[in-house]
C-alpha cells in the first residue's frame, strides 16, 4: 500500500479529522489535504511523518467520543508526544490539573468537555482518558510497564506508582481539606484517580505525603501521575516486541 493510501485508511480507522493527522504527521493542514487528495505529490515533509506515524514505537494514540445524557466529550491522546495540550472541560482547576499530566508525561492531549456537573465530567473525561490510554498502547509490547515518581511543590511532596497490568485497581492515600478549588471538590481528585484506573485497566496507588494547601497537593499528584504514566509507557528496546509479562500477554 502506497504512503497516501496508508495515510487514509489510518485517518479512517481512528477517525480523525484533517487538523489532527496533520498534527501526528508534523505538517500543515493545507500540505495533508493536497496530499491526500492528489493534488500535491508526497513531499519530505509528508513521507517522514508517515514513517514516524507507522514506526511501532511511535504510532501510539487514540481518539475518543463520548456522548451522554449528562456529558459529551472529545478527547485525543498521543502517548508519544511533547507535552502539548489543549483543554476545555469548562472547569479551570481541572483543565490545570489535566494539563500537568499532558506536560510532565510528555503526552499530546487535546480535550473538549461540556457536561451537567463537575462530578460526571470529572469521572467521564476519566473514563475517557483510561480508554485512549489503553487503546494508544495496544497489546503492550515492549512498554516498561511499572513506574513510580514523587513530585514536591512548595509544602506539599505527592508519589504515584503505576503498574499497566491489565487489571484496573487504586489504592489512594489522599489527604485533604475538602476545599472546593474554585469549582472542583477535593473529593473528586479520588473519583477521577479511581474511574482512571479502572477503564484504563491499570494499579494506581497514590499518596500525598504532607502538605497544607490542597492546590498545591492537586498539583503535584497529577504531576507525579504524568510523570510515572511517561517512563510506565516508555518501549524498552531489550524487550523488542515481547509482552513484559509471564503470561506473555496484558489483558486488554
Amino acid at each position: 500500500m502506497d504512503p497516501v493510501a496508508e495515510a487514509i485508511e489510518i485517518q479512517k480507522r481512528y477517525g480523525y479529522n484533517d487538523q489532527q493527522m496533520a498534527d501526528l504527521l508534523r505538517c500543515s493542514r493545507v500540505l495533508y489535504q493536497q496530499t491526500r487528495t492528489g493534488k500535491k505529490e508526497p513531499g519530505g515533509a509528508f513521507l517522514r511523518g508517515m514513517l514516524r506515524l507507522l514506526s511501532p514505537e511511535v504510532n501510539r494514540s487514540s481518539v475518543v467520543e463520548r456522548e451522554t445524557g449528562e456529558t459529551n466529550i472529545s478527547l485525543q491522546l498521543v502517548v508519544d508526544g511533547t507535552g502539548k495540550y489543549e483543554i476545555d472541560t469548562g472547569i479551570k482547576t481541572l483543565d490545570h490539573l489535566l494539563s500537568q499530566v499532558a506536560r510532565h508525561g510528555r503526552f499530546d492531549m487535546t480535550i473538549k468537555a461540556s457536561g451537567d456537573d463537575p462530578h460526571h465530567l470529572a469521572e467521564d473525561i476519566a473514563i475517557c482518558l483510561g480508554k485512549a490510554l489503553g487503546e494508544a498502547l495496544g497489546e503492550k509490547r515492549g512498554i516498561t510497564r511499572m513506574a513510580d515518581a514523587s513530585v514536591p511543590m512548595d509544602d506539599a511532596l505527592a508519589t504515584v506508582a503505576i503498574d499497566i497490568s491489565g487489571r484496573g485497581y487504586s489504592v489512594l492515600d489522599l489527604a485533604f481539606n475538602d476545599n472546593d478549588m474554585q469549582g472542583f471538590p477535593t473529593d473528586l481528585v479520588r473519583h477521577f484517580l479511581e474511574s482512571f484506573a479502572i477503564e484504563g485497566r491499570l494499579n494506581l496507588h497514590a499518596r500525598i505525603a504532607y502538605g497544607t494547601n490542597d492546590h498545591h497537593r492537586a498539583e503535584a499528584l497529577f504531576k507525579a501521575l504524568g510523570r510515572a504514566l511517561d517512563m510506565a509507557t516508555r518501549t524498552d528496546k531489550r524487550l523488542g516486541s515481547s509482552v513484559p509479562s509471564t503470561k506473555n500477554r496484558i489483558e486488554k
